[in-house]
């Protein structure tokens, strides 16, 4: 009786145990090219949360963290939207034509997180549409998105505009978030039309940026945008 006891506990703690190495997660990468070949840039792709996700770079590269073999991989281009299993690959490349066509490709499984680094985005970020945007009767971005971002604080300083998205980090240095136009890096929003834009995405961290990034990041996606 103790024996099968005992071996109903040990039963009940490998269970779980089996369950987690089950859906073990790993770094992931990927490459998305066309029907031709031609890589796909700036594609956005996810698995759980669109707000964790990765721009497939110029050579149609992208990186993932935390993808479980029984995800499923979401793909928006041009806000036409695809989805593909992972089906257990541990990397992919992926042809988008009439039809997608997915392998696996070991090559890619061996950057390890060399993609995921530079491309995934896991920070907090507010998105605001563009149509949000023009109802505030404002005429330019930063104020128009004033009150609609929690911790985005604007304020005026010896007649100057001063933003600060999470605070001042040093009493010298320059608090402003970097700003980012369809990819591009600009020193003002000023001259982007409300009606022009898409949406806007607040990132309260801005480190896949890099040091321009430390103080968050407003990046404004267009209608336009390619």
């Amino acid at each position: 009786m103790k024996s099968l006891r005992l071996s109903l506990l040990l039963a009940a703690f490998c269970i779980p145990l089996i369950t987690c190495m089950a859906i073990k997660r790993i770094p992931f990468n990927g490459l998305l090219l066309d029907a031709q070949g031609k890589a796909i840039r700036n594609a956005r792709i996810w698995t759980d949360d669109k707000r964790d996700y990765a721009l497939s770079d110029k050579q149609g590269r992208f990186g993932l963290t935390d993808v479980a073999p029984t995800d499923t991989i979401f793909i928006e281009i041009k806000k036409t939207k695809y989805s593909l299993p992972v089906d257990g690959k541990k990397s992919i490349r992926i042809l988008l034509g009439d039809e997608i066509v997915s392998s696996e490709d070991t090559e890619l499984a061996s950057y390890g997180y060399g993609y995921v680094s530079r491309r995934e985005r896991t920070s907090p970020s507010d998105y605001i549409s563009g149509t949000d945007l023009l109802t505030t009767g404002r005429s330019d971005v930063i104020t128009a998105l004033q009150g609609k971002v929690a911790g985005l604080d604007i304020t005026y300083e010896n007649g100057e505009q001063v933003i600060r998205m999470r605070g001042n980090k040093s009493i010298l240095g320059d608090s402003t978030p970097l700003y980012i136009v369809d990819g591009l890096t600009c020193d003002t929003l000023s001259d982007v039309p409300l009606n022009d834009i898409d949406y806007v995405e607040v990132m309260k961290d801005g480190s896949i940026f890099g040091s321009r990034g430390a103080n968050g990041a407003i990046y404004v996606h267009t209608k336009y945008e390619k």
